[in-house]
C-alpha cells in the first residue's frame, strides 16, 4: 500500500506536468482514499470505465483523459454529476496526465505507439515537441498500413501522398491532425495520429505526404498503462489497465 500523496509525488516527478501547457488540469481531479492498495489504468475516466473500476475494487484510477477541459462552465451536472458522484460515492482517487502523459520519452502514448508499429525517432518536432519522427524502410504504404493494423489491431484511414517510398515516418497520437504541417516541414513522408479532419485530406493529396488516421482510443492505448505498471511496480501496489472499445 501507498499513501495518496506519494503517489501523486511519483507520478508528478516521472510525468513533469510543470513542462507543459495544457488543457486541462494534471495530476489529482477527484480526491479519494488517503491509501491506496490497487490501481487501475484506462484510457478515459468515462462513467463505464469508472464503473469497470469499482468492479476491480481499485483506490485510484489513473487516465489520459480526466474529466476537467477549458471551456467548461464548471457545474457538476448531467454526465459530468454522474462520473464524479460514483468516484466519490467508492472514494476512488481520480489521476489524470493529459500532454505529460503523450511526452514521456519511453512510457508515453507517443513513445509505446511507436514500440508497438516498430518506430523508432531520432527527433521530435510541432507544438511542445510532442511529436516523433525517425528512418523507417518501407515498401510501400501499404506495408505501413498492414503493420499498423496488426499491432494495434485498427485499420488506418490513409489519405495516400504521391506513392514515395517511405523512409521518415511522423506520429503523434490521437487528435494531432493539426500537427500535419509541421510533419510535412520536418521531413516526413507519412504522417500517423488518431484522427483526422476536411483539410488533411487536400494537404496529403497537394504535398504528397500520406496521412494515416489510426483511432484516437486506438493510438492512446499505450501510455496509461505502461505508466501506471511502472509506478505500481516501483510503490509497492496492484496494477490493472481496463480497456474500454471506443471506435473513435
Amino acid at each position: 500500500m501507498v499513501e495518496r500523496t506519494t503517489l501523486i509525488q511519483i507520478c508528478d516527478a516521472l510525468l513533469q506536468p510543470q513542462r507543459f501547457k495544457d488543457y486541462g488540469p494534471n495530476g489529482l481531479q477527484v480526491e479519494g482514499k488517503s491509501i491506496v492498495h490497487h490501481m487501475v489504468s484506462g484510457v478515459t475516466a468515462s462513467l463505464a470505465f469508472i464503473q469497470a473500476a469499482v468492479d476491480a475494487k481499485a483506490d485510484a484510477i489513473f487516465v489520459h483523459h480526466g474529466l476537467f477541459w477549458r471551456g467548461q462552465d464548471g457545474t457538476l451536472t448531467s454526465w459530468l454529476k454522474q462520473r464524479v458522484a460514483l468516484l466519490m460515492a467508492h472514494n476512488i482517487n481520480l489521476l489524470a496526465y493529459h500532454l505529460p502523459l503523450d511526452a514521456h520519452p519511453q512510457l508515453g502514448n507517443n513513445a509505446q505507439l511507436g514500440m508497438q508499429i516498430g518506430l523508432q525517432h531520432d527527433q521530435t518536432f510541432g507544438e511542445q515537441d510532442l511529436g516523433l519522427i525517425g528512418n523507417f524502410s518501407a515498401s510501400n504504404l501499404q506495408q505501413l498500413c498492414n503493420q499498423i493494423e496488426s499491432a494495434i489491431d485498427r485499420s488506418p484511414l490513409c489519405v495516400a501522398g504521391d506513392g514515395r517510398a517511405i523512409r521518415r515516418v511522423a506520429w503523434c497520437t490521437g487528435g494531432a491532425q493539426s500537427y500535419f504541417e509541421s510533419a510535412i516541414a520536418a521531413g516526413a513522408d507519412v504522417f500517423i495520429t488518431g484522427e483526422i479532419s476536411e483539410p488533411q485530406a487536400h494537404l496529403a493529396k497537394e504535398t504528397g505526404v500520406a496521412f494515416l488516421a489510426c483511432g484516437h482510443h486506438a493510438t492512446e492505448r499505450y501510455g496509461a498503462p505502461a505508466v501506471a505498471a511502472h509506478v505500481a511496480q516501483t510503490l509497492g501496489i496492484t496494477h490493472q489497465f481496463i480497456d474500454i472499445d471506443n471506435p473513435a
